[in-house]
């Protein structure tokens, strides 16, 4: 099952996505300028196979809801997300807002 729903997040809507695969679920919530998700999410790669995208993204572990995603700390973020100042550590809900 694919889930997609909007959350409002101080005034402003963003869209969370839950896929529910065998033994494990895929979390993202987006904004026009980034998004955040659950372990899946390879920073690395973004970092340096895809670095010329310029991608904006944090990557939370150990989330099982898009209630987590948006409240556990953020364990590592892309260069990009960076320099908007979305530093690990930051909840998900901090970063959402610097991605507005």
């Amino acid at each position: 099952m694919v889930t997609v729903k909007p959350i409002e997040i101080d005034g402003h809507t963003v869209i969370g996505v839950h896929v529910e695969l065998p033994k494990t679920n895929l979390l993202a919530i987006k904004t026009d300028k980034g998004y955040i998700m659950c372990g899946a999410l390879d920073i690395q790669l973004l970092n340096e196979k895809l670095a010329d995208r310029g991608i904006v993204a944090g990557r939370a572990v150990g989330v099982r809801s898009l209630d987590d995603l948006l409240n556990f700390p953020l364990e590592s973020v892309t260069a990009k997300a960076e320099e908007l100042g979305i530093v690990p550590g930051m909840t998900g809900r901090e970063a959402l807002l610097r991605m507005l």
